[in-house]
């Protein structure tokens, strides 16, 4: 994997980079569509490529692990082969979905002990077997295990947490670098850094991560609840440590708000489930705005659902016919609906990676904040 800084907002720490990968090249800063099963939900791969020109998409290593299994996942050829898409793939390790297991999971200095949400079966989680898990799935970017500390957290227990991730982080390098790739193109580890809302610990943290020289970095742990101020202030404190050279992804990230705030800081990869997840309960996002499609006041409106887009489901479509098919409850409302919000997902950075090659980011910038914020 390698990436390449290619400009530099001059008013604030924003980058436009070009992450090249064995599965094809991402220009950040991206959003990363999250298809947790291998599938973004109510899309099919062409649809993501042709019309919202996503460029890498989200496994998750949790949910592949108990359905469909890695050893199916083996025998197709890794999750490329098996479910067609052919760009990037980053699979999640799992640390976040355990996390939010709750009463079901125990976590020790060896892993997590674990029943599946499925049947109850009982399954366990170190480490080293995730990294196998990882391999066999063969995501192109593939994430460290770690313990994703709550809002609110003690001090105390985030410390804890943050050194318990690190000593499994050195594991995690160990497995992959006496490991190979299953497949004939090559993964790419990304530590995650920790350490709650606290300074301290996000510093500390943040120095760790850094010094494991991998490809790449992730900052974990935050949109967890905490306010975004303490979400921009962590990233703004890990950005400055973590290496210039190298991609940071922030995890779960977010609203579009959050998002260009986030490049603002130095930030290069975003995913979040909120633009499908939202999709099929109505909530649109639009160059104009937030929509309730829901309300009365789209009910005759047979304006596209958002024409600045350019793309099919957004320019195609009205709203008063989206919103009678949310309404009605049609598999094809929640089909339409998320493929326009992720659309615009991709055309927000792909703005913002055109306004930093222009030197024209910050204005454009705090315009936008405030109109993607508003609602319509």
């Amino acid at each position: 994997m390698i990436f390449t800084v290619q400009h530099q907002d001059t008013q604030s720490k924003a980058r436009a980079g070009e992450l090249v990968t064995d599965h094809g090249t991402i220009q950040t800063p991206i959003f990363m569509p999250v298809g947790t099963a291998g599938s973004v939900k109510a899309l099919h791969q062409r649809e993501l490529e042709q019309d919202v020109k996503a460029q890498i998409i989200l496994g998750n290593t949790y949910h592949l692990y108990l359905r469909p299994g890695t050893e199916l996942l083996k025998k197709a050829g890794g999750l490329h082969r098996f479910n067609g898409w052919n760009k990037p793939i980053l699979t999640d390790s799992g640390g976040y979905q355990v996390y939010s297991l709750g009463h079901n999971r125990k976590i020790t200095e060896e892993g997590v002990v674990f029943k599946s949400h499925i049947d109850g079966s009982r399954h366990v989680f170190t480490p080293e077997s995730v990294m196998d898990i990882e391999r066999e799935i063969g995501a192109d970017i593939i994430m460290a295990f770690d313990e994703c500390t709550p809002y609110p957290c003690e001090y105390n227990y985030a410390k804890k947490s943050m050194y318990l991730t690190h000593r499994w982080l050195e594991r995690c390098v160990k497995r992959v670098h006496e490991t190979e790739s299953l497949y004939p193109y090559s993964q790419s580890l990304f530590p995650i850094v920790q350490g709650s809302v606290y300074k301290d610990l996000r510093e500390e943290s943040a120095h760790f991560i850094a010094n494991q020289q991998q490809p790449g970095n992730a900052i974990g742990g935050l949109s967890v609840g905490e306010p975004h101020e303490d979400m921009y202030a962590m990233t703004d404190l890990v950005c400055a440590i973590l290496p210039k050279d190298k991609p940071r992804y922030l995890m779960g990230v977010g609203t579009p708000e959050n998002i260009l705030e986030c490049i603002a800081l130095g930030i290069d990869m975003f995913d979040c489930v909120m633009p499908t997840r939202n999709a099929r309960n109505g909530m649109l996002f639009t160059t104009e705005g937030i929509i309730n499609i829901r309300n009365e006041k789209w009910k005759d409106d047979l304006s596209p659902i958002d024409a600045t887009l350019g793309g099919y489901a957004s320019t195609f479509y009205s709203k008063a016919y989206l919103r009678h098919l949310i309404i009605s409850k049609e598999i094809l409302g929640a089909q339409i609906a998320s493929i326009h919000n992720l659309t615009f997902y991709l055309w927000l950075v792909q703005q913002a990676r055109e306004q930093i090659v222009a030197g024209t980011f910050t204005n454009w910038k705090n315009q936008m904040v405030k109109r993607v914020s508003q609602r319509v």
